[in-house]
């Protein structure tokens, strides 16, 4: 699979842009707050529908247009296939291949993308919600079903909190919140442990080669709750009311990475923390291709300079039967070398130039 032609219409700082792309490397350098981000946010957007900087959509409608549109244009199994996406002040249109998509997870499963970007090195230590983004994430890519239970869940989770707020609601008003909760739980936690379970198997490996055969890697999936769900709601309603908000679900799931046996996240160093994310975001490229006997599309948004060179030669060497997409202030001569050749842009103010020699 690549990403063979972008055209945005007033997506971020892009007025109007058309551009055609390299199957293999394309680099975009410039400048801070020029629009790098915003290609890499656009072909993600054609992935899941969403994106992976903002939960308001409307923030990528540029400054004073009445909407945005970003096009897509795929090579997938030698076919084309084109996702348009459309959004206004009040609604938002998706189109796959001239057909209109009713849901947003119609998208899934055509277009695949890893994204990686400094704030992804900070998953390992930041708080568990980081975490649980990252595995839904990839999960909702891989599986549909998925997307629509976490949906569920999230829906049904806000109303059971906006009662607890409430001083007075009885018990029997929270039931139906309770035994939805529970329905949606049971195979959102099932996907999760099937996933986690292919992942430290393909991550441990890659952890393995990273860190020179000194570290052993392991990843456990930690419940938020024992047992069945609806009984641990039933048994935290006191705690539950007194705090407002649902103490026990998969809402508070997270992950425990362990290295030789300790906690990565207490007590390991920004190296080994660094090294555990990366192997994590290359593990993520090594399931879809098992899963889906399709090829990731590699997103690096500006995180080249933020690994040391061992790790930058490591992600490169791993990259040749994929298309990678980096943005980067700068590349030196060295990391470039290493990258299969490729079309290298220049990136001023939402004008992008190719400055291939």
């Amino acid at each position: 699979m690549e990403i063979a032609k972008l055209n945005f219409k007033d997506f971020r700082n892009y007025r109007n842009l058309t551009l055609e792309l390299n199957p293999k490397v394309n680099i975009f350098i410039g400048d801070n707050a020029q629009g790098k981000t915003n290609l890499l946010e656009g072909i993600y957007l054609s992935s899941l529908g969403k994106s992976f900087r903002t939960s308001k959509d409307t923030e990528m409608i540029r400054f004073e247009a009445p909407f945005f549109r970003v096009e897509v244009t795929a090579l997938k199994d030698g076919e084309r296939l084109t996702v348009e996406i459309a959004l206004s002040e009040d609604q938002k249109a998706i189109k796959i291949d001239g057909v209109k998509a009713l849901k947003s997870s119609e998208l899934l499963q055509h277009i695949y993308t890893v994204i990686f970007s400094p704030e992804d090195l900070k998953i390992v230590k930041d708080e568990p919600e980081k975490r649980r983004r990252f595995i839904d994430r990839e999960i909702s890519l891989l599986k549909p079903s998925y997307l629509r239970n976490l949906a569920s869940y999230k829906k049904a989770l806000a109303q059971r909190n906006a009662l607890l707020k409430e001083k007075k609601v009885k018990d029997d008003a929270l039931e139906v919140w309770d035994k939805s909760l529970s329905n949606y739980a049971e195979p959102i936690i099932t996907d999760r442990e099937e996933y986690v379970k292919k992942l430290e198997e393909i991550c441990s490996k890659i952890h393995y080669d990273l860190s020179e055969g000194k570290e052993d890697l392991r990843i456990i999936y930690e419940r938020g709750m024992e047992g069945n769900l609806y009984e641990a709601l039933k048994h935290s309603i006191r705690i539950d009311r007194l705090r407002g908000t649902t103490t026990k679900g998969p809402h508070r799931d997270d992950l425990k990475l362990l290295v030789n046996g300790k906690d990565l996240r207490s007590f390991g160093s920004q190296g080994q923390q660094r090294t555990a994310a990366l192997a994590l975001k290359l593990s993520e490229l090594k399931l879809i291709k098992e899963e889906t006997k399709e090829e990731g599309i590699l997103l690096l948004d500006d995180v080249l300079s933020e690994l040391d060179s061992r790790r930058q030669k490591y992600l490169i060497n791993t990259l040749k039967d994929v298309q990678v997409f980096i943005t980067s202030a700068e590349l030196s001569e060295e990391l470039k070398s290493m990258l299969s050749k490729g079309n290298v842009y220049k990136v001023t103010q939402g004008e992008v130039v190719l400055q291939n020699d």
